[in-house]
């Protein structure tokens, strides 16, 4: 696309397009660009670098663990620690490239936790895996902002993941509340990438861990009353998608906007899930409540209502998208189904179906092939599950399959037929002006 561009620019100029100024700028924008990207190709190489030579070293020392006494033992533990903040100290004294800070950080990252654990090996100190990555996260965390690394700041995500993963779905009635505050750490970063570098690709990369990081974790704060977790999830798909409309993220592509594809695709996947009778049914089942885990989803509710004011007052709320406010719909029917398992079954049908038309509308006016083939994704599916709790012949299964394909191929071909007559307007309307 890049070099087409560049490609392009002597005719754009011979016919009056642009100035030969704007293209010099253009090549000029470019070349920078050109420049770049070899140093960011040659930090990652760094980085992947210096996690080889850690592990090598780890490799190489362990092959002969047993045959060293405990003194030489003790210097391999902290050998690489120290070797690391020499690194460190070297890179930000000598104020060294990225590359230098990225490499030697996520070097004294591995250190940290090899020294960690060849030292409680050494010294049997007892310990279980989940204090061992709490702790040595939070060691590490200062040097997040010290180096102001991308790689560690990914790789303190990525563990607290684990954490939390580990702490709270191993361990019976334990809940991660220290993840909240591992991420509560990484958030001033994160605030910055997204006000400094809110279109770069580390800023859409994060945009993607967060949300996924938080999907993955929360259903280990919620243990004893795990009909909660429905409801916890569908608020938070809520919270994600309403996140998504934010002005700041109103100019991303979709791949760069995490959170509202998957607090969209979530939110689908839980209303699908629940649009089966025996879901209402586990909820009219619930006999009692905790209030630790019933406080934790009122505060994703407020959270994102929050949100949902914030979106009304930069006027960015679209009345007619129910994905704003499902999460209210939602809550409303879970208290429903407290006593009647049928109203929120045929509502929640109703509910997927609407989405489903309001997603075929917005494709339609924004002339995107995406947004309108997953509209018929969202009808199809729901049709799909209907199938699977009714008594339909194979006939008519069969038949109103090929329906939905038909419908799936004249939608897209109107469409398309659309886009090229648009496109030729705009095309003789550029000509007039030229001439």
């Amino acid at each position: 696309m890049q070099s087409k561009l560049i490609k392009e620019l002597p005719e754009l100029v011979e016919k009056g397009v642009i100035t030969r100024d704007i293209a010099s700028k253009i090549e000029g924008y470019y070349a920078s660009k050109q420049q770049d990207s070899p140093n960011r190709l040659f930090t990652i190489f760094g980085v992947l670098g210096s996690i080889l030579i850690g592990l090598g070293i780890i490799l190489i020392i362990a092959h002969n663990w047993d045959n060293f006494p405990k003194a030489i033992k003790t210097g391999f533990a902290f050998g690489p620690l120290i070797i690391g903040q020499l690194l460190v100290g070297f890179s930000i004294l000598k104020q060294k490239s990225n590359t230098w800070k990225e490499a030697s950080g996520v070097f004294l990252f591995f250190a940290v936790g090899a020294s960690m654990a060849m030292v409680s090996q050494i010294y049997n100190i007892p310990g279980n895996f989940s204090s061992y990555m709490l702790t040595w996260m939070l060691l590490c965390a200062p040097l997040i902002y010290v180096l102001r690394s991308h790689a560690l700041a990914l790789l303190h995500l990525l563990f607290a993941t684990i954490y939390a993963c580990e702490y709270g779905y191993s361990y019976n009635g334990n809940t991660p509340w220290a993840y909240l505050l591992c991420i509560a750490i990484l958030l001033p970063y994160y605030y910055n990438l997204l006000k400094r570098k809110l279109e770069s690709n580390i800023t859409s990369v994060f945009s993607w861990l967060f949300p996924i990081s938080v999907i993955i974790t929360l259903g280990a704060f919620i243990t004893k009353f795990d009909e909660l977790i429905f409801l916890s999830y569908i608020i938070l798909f809520g919270l994600f998608y309403n996140i998504g409309k934010l002005p700041a993220f109103q100019n991303l592509r979709l791949r760069q906007n995490g959170y509202l594809v998957l607090g969209s695709l979530g939110t689908v996947v839980l209303l699908l899930t629940a649009s089966f009778r025996w879901v209402w049914k586990d909820v009219l089942g619930i006999s009692k409540t905790y209030i630790s885990e019933s406080s934790l989803v009122l505060v994703l509710f407020i959270a994102t209502t929050v949100v949902v004011v914030r979106l009304i007052q930069k006027k960015r709320l679209e009345i007619l998208n129910l994905f704003h406010y499902i999460y209210i719909i939602m809550s409303v029917l879970f208290f429903i189904g407290l006593a009647n398992d049928i109203v929120p079954t045929i509502i929640t049908n109703i509910l997927l179906f609407v989405l489903g038309l309001n997603a075929i509308k917005i494709g339609v006016n924004k002339m995107h092939f995406g947004i309108l083939n997953y509209g018929l994704l969202i009808i199809a599916s729901l049709i799909f599950c209907r199938f699977l709790d009714t008594n339909m012949s194979f006939v008519i299964r069969g038949l109103l399959f090929v329906l939905i394909g038909v419908g799936f191929f004249i939608t897209n071909y109107i469409m398309l037929r659309k886009q090229k007559t648009e496109s030729r307007k705009q095309k003789t309307e550029s000509n007039k002006t030229l001439k």
